[in-house]
């Protein structure tokens, strides 16, 4: 890890800097794949399929045997654990139902906003360093409480034509009957535009590597919604003098082990942390299993000395992290002033695994700097909201003048001439 040492804030740019992509190149690679699958379909699935997953498939629907199978292969502690996490995470998405707003803005004039379920939804999985079940748990679930009437879940399989049994065990335990075996780009337009054998849908959910995020982005200009621009994953932990650094630690390489492209940041107040911290990191890297992904993606990572707890929250908002551990003694407090992130973990016993798995949370979070403006994806994911109304007679008489008086300074005389034949008809009859 790179060590900056009370870093002006005219140099702050370069710190928040993330890995970057030539977004130019991964597009001039994607679209082809994109094209060929409106194009050609099923067919066009497959020998992406062949050429990617070093596997051919036949028939993408996970079948009953497969699903059986799977229930076989899932141990009874993982199915436990799952459970649990289905408790979690169910009780704290139905606390987030939307309610429909009615108001009655004026005498005569009634507006109000409904939400309604999308009604097809299509989740990505992804499949290739980890198998990510978890990630079913943070987007079927909603989807489910949301009333999604279609819900689609594309997931790349092994070269054995397979999936991993976690993954179908866990979308089957939710209620996802449509389970596909397929990966990559050509999952995300399979998706987008429909095949013979996939449904398209509305919008697309889920994390993937750059290719998936690159596709994502090019069908959501003209074909599907979106749940959120996204790049590698990340986490900054800020720590003090009283921090338990095996915690800390383990923080910053539990985020690192996701992908050589990751990026993890320690900020603190004590430059002897930041040291010994450093230590403790090299002392764990070398027993994970992950070791040479973590080691890539800790190259291009952070350790930053600021002066003060008010400069170090001033970093976590112009940084806008996925994920903020405040592993420090006034964690609480410090939480207060957090304003761009996409969730916060507070105090030395909540690790970011907790969210990953099994706390309640959504683990599906912004990237990048765009916790700036996007939320993680919530139950609000899965609605869209309608407004409606309903004008009387009285109540058009009460607004009519202004909306003419409005549409004639902007220069739309059939809008102002709507009102006004109205407003002829009911004053005169006519």
């Amino acid at each position: 890890m790179e060590i900056i040492k009370y870093p002006p804030k005219n140099a702050w740019n370069e710190i928040i800097k993330r890995p970057a992509f030539d977004t130019e190149k991964l597009d001039n690679i994607v679209k082809p794949i994109l094209d060929d699958v409106r194009e050609n379909g099923d067919s066009a699935v497959r020998r992406y399929t062949l050429k990617f997953d070093k596997t051919e498939i036949n028939d993408f629907l996970v079948s009953n045997e497969e699903i059986e199978e799977a229930f076989s292969q899932v141990s009874v502690k993982l199915k436990e654990s799952i459970d649990l996490a289905i408790q979690n995470i169910t009780r704290f998405h139905k606390e987030q139902l939307p309610k429909e707003v009615k108001v009655e803005t004026v005498s005569g004039v009634t507006c109000w906003q409904k939400p309604v379920p999308i009604s097809k939804v299509g989740l990505y999985i992804p499949g290739g360093t980890a198998p990510l079940f978890s990630t079913i748990l943070m987007l079927a679930i909603p989807a489910k409480i949301a009333g999604c009437e279609e819900i689609v879940l594309c997931t790349p399989p092994s070269a054995n034509g397979k999936l991993n049994p976690a993954i179908v065990y866990t979308a089957n335990k939710v209620g996802i009957t449509k389970i596909f075996k397929v990966g990559g780009v050509q999952a995300i337009a399979a998706m987008a535009f429909g095949t013979e054998s996939i449904p398209k849908v509305f919008k697309i959910f889920g994390p993937g590597n750059q290719y998936v995020m690159a596709a994502k982005q090019l069908v959501a200009r003209d074909s599907v919604a979106i749940d959120m621009p996204a790049g590698p994953s990340e986490v900054m932990v800020l720590a003090d003098s009283d921090s338990n650094l095996a915690f800390v630690a383990s923080d910053l390489l539990s985020q690192a082990e996701h992908g050589a492209d990751s990026q993890v940041i320690l900020v603190s107040t004590d430059e002897s942390i930041i040291a010994k911290s450093l230590k403790v990191i090299d002392s764990q890297l070398s027993m994970l299993p992950k070791l040479d992904i973590a080691a890539q993606s800790l190259k291009h990572s952070k350790a930053v000395l600021v002066r003060n707890k008010e400069e170090m929250m001033e970093l976590v908002n112009v940084y806008a992290p996925e994920h903020l551990i405040i592993s420090t003694t006034d964690a609480d407090s410090l939480a207060t002033r957090v304003i761009n992130a996409g969730s916060v973990f507070i105090g030395e016993y909540t690790p970011e695994s907790a969210g990953d798995y099994a706390s309640g949370t959504n683990h599906t979070l912004p990237t990048h700097g765009w916790a700036t403006a996007y939320s993680g994806v919530n139950l609000d994911s899965f609605f869209k909201k309608i407004t409606f109304q309903k004008i009387s007679k009285e109540g058009l008489q009460k607004i009519g003048p202004a909306i003419e008086e409005m549409a004639a300074a902007e220069e739309l005389v059939a809008h102002k001439q709507a009102v006004t034949l109205r407003l002829k008809k009911i004053n005169t009859g006519n």
